[in-house]
């Protein structure tokens, strides 16, 4: 006796996206051991990296991209990057590295993927401590110092600049700038706030994939819920219910892909596991945002608990 026995008729049925296959999505989940196995379907360069410690994968992850910005120096070029609050513990280490190799990011162009607004698109103030541009400079561009990248070069995902992203991102491809996407994986397998409940606002799968963004979109209640335990304390009261938010549109332009799975919470409990194993397995469609991931050149880092086994432990 387990969901599908028992969703019926209850105060869940309807409530997941329409296009979730949850028999299938029980099928995605394996050994733990198996989680790294190659699937047909992944692009040749998409490498999962299994981390024993949070501190390893903070440190694995900051230094993937702080070398980015390194190599990029080195060949003269710019360098775009799309960039998530969550996960935010790599940013650290990219400050460390760049630090310790005086690399300067005045070739540096980011973009934030979202940001917390009503219905209009209005956003939190930038010196709000929920919101994501507070974040980023307190985590990333504040403790750069000199190094940091330019003001005029960050972007964050207001109602008036998100609608720039997309012809300012395609200028600096046009210039020979790599575009990369730093990423973690919702609750509800999404990539920024793009939910899997937005596949049926599209046609085809063609027309989803080049929807660049949406203004005051509606996160899922499992999004709200995510985001009240693991950045506000538990207090459902404080988060808002929509967001700016990029697109596939924009996040599959990426010519190289940064990923960070950490949902642990400790004691064996976690909320990432079943997402991480639908993004590697389920196969590519837009009912499951993140299940596009692995069929992008890059590397996804990950606690090795995730992998599981994912088995009923009551705490």
């Amino acid at each position: 006796m387990k969901f599908n026995d028992t969703v019926k008729g209850s105060a869940l049925e309807g409530f997941y996206p329409a296009g979730w296959d949850f028999e299938k999505i029980d099928a995605c989940i394996d050994a733990p051991e198996k989680i790294t196995e190659r699937q047909a379907h992944w692009n040749n360069n998409f490498t999962p990296v299994q981390c024993d410690s949070l501190g390893e994968f903070e440190t694995y992850m900051g230094h993937e991209i702080a070398m980015q910005i390194k190599l990029a120096k080195e060949r003269k070029e710019k360098i775009a990057f799309i960039l998530p609050v969550g996960p935010m513990g790599m940013y650290k280490w990219v400050v460390y590295f760049l630090k310790e190799w005086k690399v300067s990011c005045e070739h540096v162009y980011t973009f934030n993927m979202d940001e917390w607004a009503d219905s209009e698109g209005n956003t939190l103030a930038p010196d709000n401590s929920g919101a994501f541009q507070y974040a980023m400079e307190q985590a990333l561009f504040n403790p750069l110092g000199e190094l940091t990248v330019p003001k005029a070069q960050r972007n964050f995902a207001t109602k008036e600049n998100l609608p720039t992203y997309p012809e300012k991102i395609a200028k600096l491809k046009a210039d020979g700038a790599k575009l990369i996407l730093v990423y973690g994986i919702g609750r509800m397998c999404h990539i920024a706030f793009w939910e899997p409940t937005f596949a049926s606002d599209y046609a085809t799968a063609e027309e989803w994939e080049k929807a660049p963004y949406r203004i005051g979109a509606k996160i899922h209640p499992l999004t709200v819920e995510q985001n009240a335990l693991t950045s506000f304390k538990s207090r459902t009261t404080l988060v808002p219910c929509r967001a700016n938010t990029i697109g596939p549109g924009l996040f599959l332009q990426a010519d190289y892909a940064i990923g960070g799975a950490d949902g642990t919470l400790g004691r064996g409990m976690q909320w990432q596991g079943m997402s991480l194993w639908m993004t590697l397995r389920y196969g590519k469609t837009p009912w499951i945002t993140s299940s596009y991931i692995p069929t992008l050149a890059g590397r996804l880092f990950f606690l090795k608990e995730l992998a599981g086994p994912l088995v009923a432990e009551c705490n």
